[in-house]
C-alpha cells in the first residue's frame, strides 16, 4: 500500500500500482436469514442515530429491506400491553430482543478494505466489519482498483457477498499511466472515474490548478470528495483551498493546522527532515498542532466559520494514530491474538518500506509529542460539533496496529474523550456518515422508510462503547468470577440478519489456519523473539 501511497503523491497510478486482492467469494446459503416479508423485533430499546435519547421498550417493523414502522410499546418495567404491539403478519417472523439495544448499522467513513502488502482477503475485512455492526464503509481510495472497488460495491448491494455497503472512491489521478499536467486532464481523468461507477475521488495535494479543476468537475457531475492533505503540497493547497473549491470533506487532520498557521507558512520542519522517512513523517506531525494558531484567536475563529459556512465535514480518523502515543498499548491489545492475521502482523511490524511500520525508534519524547496533539486536535474537533459542523467515524484499519472493525469502535470511545456525549457519538457513526455520503434519504437512522440496517446488542452502548468490541468487556461479576460481555449479537443489512458472532468466529479460523499453515501458536513481538 505504500506504494500506491507514494504513487499518489507522485500523481501516477497506473495498474503496476494496484495488485488487487481476490474477490470475496459468492454469499453462501447458511451465512445471513432473509430479507422476510416482514420482520418484527420485539421489545427493544432503540437509539435512533438522531441525537434523540434511548426510547423502549419498542417494536421494530421491517417488510423486505425497509423499516415501515417503530411503535412503542409501553414503559419500562412494566407489563407489555399486547394490544399495542404490531400484529405479525402470515409468513413473518419475530425475534424476541426483549431488554436489548437496537442502534443503526455504523458507518465507517474510511475503510480500506486491505491490499497484497497487507495480505489480507476481503473476506476477513467484511467479516470483522460486519461483526462489529458496520454495515456502510466508504472506500476512499480503492487502493485494489476502481473497477474492483464499484464490482465489490455492486456484489455487495444485491447481496451476492457478506459485506458492508460500500462507497468506492478513487485516488486522485488512479489509472494513469502519466501524471496530470493540465487542468483539462484532471476532468478528464473525474469524467472517466465517473463512467466506471466512482461515487467520489480522494486526493493527497497536487499541483493548484489542476487540483482544483478536478475538484470543481467533481462537483459539477454531482460527485463527492475528501483529502488527507499531505505535506509534499499542503504548503500551497491546504483544507481551506480545498473546501472553497466543493471538497466535501477532510481525512485526518493534516492540512487543518496548515490553514491556521498565524506567523508562518510552512511547517517548523528539521533541516534532516526527508518526508520518505516515516518516522520523521510521523514524529514531526505529532508536533503540528502546536505551530497552529490558538482557540479563540482571530485566525482560529475565522477558519472555523468559513468551513462552517461551507458545510463541510471532517473525519478525525484519530484511531489510526493511537499507538503514536502509546505504542505498547496498541501493540498488546486483546484483539490482535485471535483477529489478527500473520501476514498482517509482519505488515504492522517496524519496516522502512511498510507503510505505517514507522517505529524505528519510537521513545518516551514521540509519545509525549503526540498526547499533546490528541489534546489540541481534540479540541478543534469538539468545538467544531459545538458550532454544528458535522464530524464522522472513521478508521482507516490496517495500519499502525489498527484492525478492522476494532478500530471503528475505538474511534467511537475517542470522539468521547474528545468530548463528545455518547449520543453525539452514535450521531457521528451513523446519521452524519448518511449526510457525507449523500444517502441520509437511505441510511443513518431507525425510521420508517429508511433500509433496514442495524446492530443488535444485549448491553447498553451509550454506558460503555468498549461493550461493542468483538473481544468483549471485562466484568467482575457476583460470583466473583470474571466475565466478558457478548459483543455485537445481530448485524441487519438490507433486512438481512446475519449472526455477528459466527461472523466473527468465521475470522477467528481464518486466523488459526494462518498460524496453523506457518508452524506457529502466537504472533511474534518485536525484538523478543
Amino acid at each position: 500500500m505504500k506504494s500506491i501511497v507514494l504513487a499518489a503523491l507522485l500523481g501516477v497510478l497506473g495498474a503496476s500500482a494496484q495488485a488487487a486482492i481476490p474477490a470475496a467469494p459468492p454469499r453462501a446459503a447458511d451465512e445471513g436469514q432473509g430479507p422476510y416479508s416482514q420482520l418484527i423485533l420485539r421489545g427493544v430499546t432503540v437509539i435512533n442515530g438522531t441525537g434523540a435519547p434511548a426510547f423502549g421498550p419498542a417494536d421494530i417493523v421491517i417488510e423486505g429491506n425497509r423499516i415501515v414502522r417503530v411503535a412503542s410499546i409501553g414503559s419500562p418495567g412494566a407489563p407489555i400491553n399486547a394490544a399495542f404491539r404490531p400484529k405479525l403478519a402470515a409468513g413473518g417472523r419475530e425475534i424476541d430482543l426483549t431488554g436489548q439495544y437496537v442502534m443503526p448499522g455504523l458507518i465507517d467513513s474510511h475503510g480500506h478494505i486491505g491490499g497484497d502488502e497487507q495480505g489480507v482477503p476481503a473476506e476477513y475485512v467484511y467479516k470483522l466489519w460486519l461483526g462489529h455492526g458496520i454495515t456502510t464503509v466508504r472506500e476512499p481510495g480503492c487502493g485494489n482498483g476502481i473497477d474492483w472497488c464499484v464490482s465489490e460495491s455492486r456484489r455487495s448491494e444485491k447481496n451476492e457477498i457478506v459485506a458492508p455497503r460500500i462507497f468506492p472512491y478513487a485516488f486522485f489521478g488512479m489509472g494513469r499511466s502519466a501524471p496530470m499536467t493540465t487542468p483539462e486532464d484532471a476532468r478528464e481523468w473525474v469524467r472517466d472515474m465517473k463512467k466506471r461507477g466512482a461515487l467520489g475521488l480522494k486526493c493527497f495535494g497536487y499541483r493548484p490548478d489542476i487540483l482544483q479543476a478536478g475538484i470543481e468537475e467533481m462537483k459539477k457531475l454531482g460527485m463527492r470528495g475528501t483529502c488527507h492533505h499531505a505535506q509534499m503540497d499542503v504548503a500551497r493547497v491546504n483544507v481551506l483551498n480545498t473546501a472553497r473549491w466543493g471538497l466535501t470533506s477532510m481525512e485526518h487532520w493534516y492540512g487543518l493546522p496548515e490553514a491556521l498557521f498565524d506567523g508562518q507558512t510552512v511547517q517548523d520542519y528539521p533541516a534532516a527532515y526527508n518526508y520518505n522517512n516515516e518516522h520523521d513523517r510521523f514524529s514531526q506531525a505529532g508536533r503540528l498542532w502546536a505551530q497552529a494558531a490558538k482557540p479563540g484567536s482571530e485566525k482560529y475563529e475565522a477558519v472555523m466559520k468559513e468551513l462552517l459556512a461551507l458545510d463541510f465535514t471532517i473525519d478525525p480518523t484519530f484511531t489510526i494514530y493511537q499507538a503514536n502515543r502509546g505504542l505498547m498499548r496498541a501493540r498488546r491489545a486483546d484483539w490482535h491474538d485471535e483477529y489478527t492475521l500473520p501476514a498482517l502482523w509482519d505488515f504492522y511490524t517496524p519496516n522502512r518500506d511498510n507503510h505505517g511500520s514507522y517505529f524505528f525508534d519510537w521513545g518516551t519524547e514521540e509519545e509525549v509529542a503526540w498526547r499533546d496533539n490528541y489534546q489540541r486536535w481534540m479540541a478543534f474537533v469538539n468545538d467544531y460539533k459545538n458550532h454544528g459542523g458535522r464530524v464522522t467515524v472513521g478508521s482507516d484499519s490496517g495500519y499502525i496496529y489498527k484492525l478492522y472493525g476494532f478500530g471503528t469502535i475505538e474511534e467511537l470511545e475517542l470522539l468521547r474523550e474528545a468530548g463528545f456525549h455518547p449520543l453525539e457519538v452514535i450521531r457521528a457513526a451513523t446519521l452524519s456518515g448518511a449526510e457525507l455520503l449523500g444517502a441520509a434519504d437511505r441510511i443513518g437512522s431507525i425510521e420508517p422508510g429508511k433500509l433496514a440496517d442495524m446492530v443488535v446488542i444485549a448491553d447498553n452502548p451509550l454506558a460503555n462503547f468498549k461493550v461493542l468490541y468483538g473481544t468483549g468487556h471485562i466484568r467482575l461479576g457476583s460470583d466473583g468470577k470474571v466475565h466478558r460481555t457478548a459483543g455485537v449479537a445481530l448485524t441487519i443489512k438490507d433486512g438481512i440478519v446475519y449472526d455477528a458472532a459466527r461472523l466473527r468466529a468465521d475470522v477467528r479460523a481464518m486466523v488459526a489456519k494462518a498460524k496453523a499453515e506457518r508452524g506457529i501458536t502466537h504472533l511474534p513481538q518485536p525484538g523478543l523473539e
